[in-house]
């Protein structure tokens, strides 16, 4: 059976460890100049719906250093859902490809596309979840860990918007508690789901030992906080409430240096970008010294090629020398005769 990866929570807990190690010793490969080219021939498919700046650098440079290569999908250059049915292309695309990433707004696009691909699918940001946000960011905390604490014993508290716009904070949740460790939600009244939204970190609270909360008052949010993370408040052009939104959130609800100094000292600042500076976080808070937000970005890359490598090294065909050499005696002698 395909396996995909649409949400992180279908991973176990030890898959998780093992593909932030399998990212981290990429990472490590990669600084050397050294990365093996686990995909060697391999081409994934990236269909996008939408601009993007880390999600398409970062998978079409990991087919690259890993010797594959990746294929730029516009909204246009294909009939997906359009002259032709999710269904058909997804069937397509597995005659033609091994392995597909999507980055769309329509969910149901994602889970049809996986249900009829004989392919890895993998979901490169949804509206509900942005599982591989939420695991480049996992491992990013993996390297920043507070002295003397595991991933398991750390505390992130995220600021912002709680509901199902929220993909990285959803997904976030929905894995730190299975962990062991504690996730806090801090927004503002009106931000919050219903209570059935938040099941699935419930659940992994009671799974994984963990802790889910929801708060409304940022100074009491980051107290204990070890990772302190902030999203994006509105988009350009895709939010008619841009000004109602912003009376909700600023100030409080801003990352700012009168916040931090509600938090531990050696609370570090992360955010998945792109941020607007100057409203969810300031620009001193963006570049400070425990600001994560650039290791973030970088680890978009060595996360998603162990995704990669999970999904499609298994496929790899890797035929030994002898068959080769035959099968590029008998083209090269079909061509000297027919050619």
């Amino acid at each position: 059976m395909t396996r995909h990866f649409l949400n992180l929570a279908d991973y176990s807990n030890e898959e998780i460890y093992e593909l932030i190690e399998l990212g981290r010793m990429l990472k490590c490969a990669d600084k050397l100049g050294a990365c093996p080219p686990l995909l060697h021939g391999a081409s994934l498919g990236m269909i996008f719906d939408e601009p993007s700046t880390r999600t398409r650098i970062s998978f079409e440079v990991a087919m690259t250093k890993l010797g594959g290569h990746a294929l730029y999908l516009r909204p246009g250059e294909i009939h997906l859902g359009k002259s032709e049915t999710v269904k058909d292309t997804a069937l397509v695309m597995s005659r033609l490809l091994d392995a597909i990433e999507i980055r769309t707004s329509h969910d149901d696009e994602i889970a049809e596309l996986a249900e009829h691909a004989t392919i890895p699918v993998i979901n490169g940001m949804g509206t509900y979840l942005h599982p591989c946000q939420a695991l480049c960011d996992l491992m990013t905390i993996s390297e920043h860990l507070p002295a003397g604490k595991a991933l398991k014993d750390i505390t992130l508290v995220f600021v912002g918007d709680a509901t199902i716009y929220e993909n990285v904070g959803t997904a976030l949740s929905h894995i730190l508690p299975r962990l062991g460790a504690h996730f806090v939600y801090c927004a503002p009244e009106g931000y919050v789901a219903d209570e059935d939204f938040y099941a699935p970190a419930r659940e992994a609270c009671e799974i994984g030992g963990g802790t889910f909360t929801i708060l409304h008052d940022p100074k009491e949010a980051v107290k204990n906080a070890d990772y302190i993370y902030s999203s994006v408040m509105w988009y350009e052009g895709f939010d008619a409430n841009k000004e109602k939104r912003m009376k909700a959130f600023l100030p409080d609800y801003q990352i700012n240096e009168a916040l931090i100094t509600c938090a531990p000292d050696h609370a570090q600042f992360m955010h998945y970008l792109p941020a607007q500076r100057g409203y969810e976080m300031t620009d001193a808070i963006m570049d400070h010294e425990r600001s994560l937000l650039w290791d973030e970005a970088e680890n978009r890359l060595y996360g998603e090629m162990a995704i990669l490598v999970k999904l499609m090294h298994g496929a790899v065909k890797n035929p030994s020398p002898e068959v080769k050499a035959q099968q590029k005696a008998l083209i090269e002698s079909w061509i000297a005769e027919n050619l």
